[in-house]
């Protein structure tokens, strides 16, 4: 996501900074690139407008004209002015009452069956004990998904009995949650391919009968401005307390989340990055602004590390890439630790597009690569693994048909793994240590 107009933004950026001192006619041509970036990347053309104005009456002052580094002053106002226009900080879920009550609502295909899922598991790791309601009785099979869904997560499900309406369903769900010790009652709800008066109606009809703490709008990114306008369809009907932006790893322009908190007027709270159950995240403004301009999500990356990792398997490795003792051993638990993170190429749209990173390219990384990878480096004998420079043709060979691939492709791995051990002693004492030492 953001590809497109993070590379737009970039390339503004370089031209400033080839330019020494800026003139109002070249800030003037930066302005303007920005907008068409901007629009090119399906945000709302009033968004747009006052973004580009508030940017424009700040740099057009002497701080910026006279400075030294024009370039960092432009990155400096442009990425404030986009956490200003992504919005506040995401919170948690507010849950008053026993049970609360978060009801879910959007479209058909947004996600809302499977982000009532995530919901759940992330409010069981908070040591609740959420019960999930099956509300779509419009679409074929959404109930059983959400039984699927449900029990993927390990939260029961209260599904419809008979000729259960809706609000019935979610008014014996609230008896059952109550006489279970259930503290939380997750709603999913119908969509429909468009917004009609049916559904309308019948979501009024639950919001009246429940009173939940929370209404969520869930929105497919991948809509673009289709969900602004729904959202702010849904805002106008019901009392909405929040968005969960789904598919945020997909190739979406990014046009949803720059647009929707200033046209819907609600607050981002939730994105969804991944398929897996684990994957929403609390949404943070200044960290979407930096990745949106190449400044990567470290902090990110190493919240998801220490979620995901083996904490004395990451510290084995970490002690042995300061000690430049890093070997072909410590290559293959490295990657079947970075492989836990999810796949490669989110995580390295997280990393900063600076320093000895430069030009590497997310959608270029073939996870296949990294299994034959694996292959390859276990077909080699302890000693082989740890000592490569005894790695000579015989050998070779040997490993090329254990892991059925060809000596090419082990030259080609054993080239890679010295390249990489020449990168990590660049990154000592770089980006990397500041970056972890600014997060303890």
């Amino acid at each position: 996501m953001f590809d497109g107009l993070q590379e737009r933004l970039q390339g503004v950026f370089r031209h400033l900074k080839g330019e020494g001192r800026v003139s109002e006619e070249v800030l003037k041509g930066a302005l303007r690139e920005i907008r068409m970036a901007l629009l090119e990347a399906d945000v709302n053309f009033r968004v747009v407008k006052s973004f580009v104005q508030r940017i424009g009456e700040q740099a057009e002052g002497q701080k910026v004209l006279e400075s030294l580094t024009p370039d960092q002053q432009v990155i400096k106002i442009v990425r404030d002015e986009l956490v200003s226009l992504l919005g506040e900080e995401g919170a948690e879920l507010r849950l008053d009452g026993r049970p609360a009550v978060v009801l879910l609502c959007g479209l058909q295909g947004s996600g809302k069956t499977t982000t009532a899922g995530k919901l759940g598991l992330r409010l069981t790791q908070r040591d609740r004990h959420p019960l999930l309601v099956a509300g779509d009785l419009q679409r074929a099979a959404a109930v059983e998904q959400l039984v699927q869904v449900g029990a993927g997560v390990g939260v029961p499900v209260v599904v419809p009995e008979g000729a259960e309406d809706v609000v019935a369903v979610a008014e014996r769900a609230l008896s059952v949650a109550r006489d279970r010790g259930h503290d939380v009652v997750l709603v999913d709800t119908a969509g429909r391919l468009h917004i009609d008066d049916e559904l309308m109606a019948e979501i009024r009809r639950l919001a009246e009968a429940l009173s939940p703490t929370e209404t969520l709008f869930v929105a497919d990114a991948m809509t673009g401005q289709d969900a602004v306008k729904s959202a702010t369809e849904f805002a106008q009907a019901l009392d909405l307390t929040g968005v969960i932006l789904t598919k945020l790893d997909g190739d979406a322009r990014g046009g949803a989340a720059l647009s929707i908190r200033s046209v819907a007027k609600v607050p981002i709270r939730f994105v969804g990055t991944g398929e897996k159950a684990e994957d929403l995240e609390s949404f943070h403004p200044d960290r979407m602004a930096s990745r949106i301009l190449g400044m990567g999500d470290v902090l990110s990356l190493i919240e998801k590390a220490e979620a995901g990792l083996d904490s004395d398997e990451t510290e084995r490795l970490a002690k042995r890439i300061a000690s430049r003792d890093f070997n072909l051993e410590d290559l293959r638990d490295q990657l079947l630790q970075m492989r836990k993170l999810g796949p490669l190429s989110q995580v390295l749209q997280m990393l900063p597009k600076a320093g000895p990173l430069r030009g590497l390219d997310p959608s270029m990384v073939d996870e296949s690569q990294l299994r034959q990878t694996e292959a390859i480096i276990n077909s080699m004998t302890r000693e082989e693994r740890r000592r490569p420079q005894i790695l000579n043709g015989s050998r070779r060979r040997r490993i090329a048909r254990g892991s059925g691939t060809s000596v090419q492709k082990v030259n080609q791995l054993l080239k890679q793994y010295r390249a990489m051990k020449k990168m990590m002693k660049q990154m000592r004492g770089g980006w990397l240590q500041k970056t972890l030492k600014m997060k303890g």
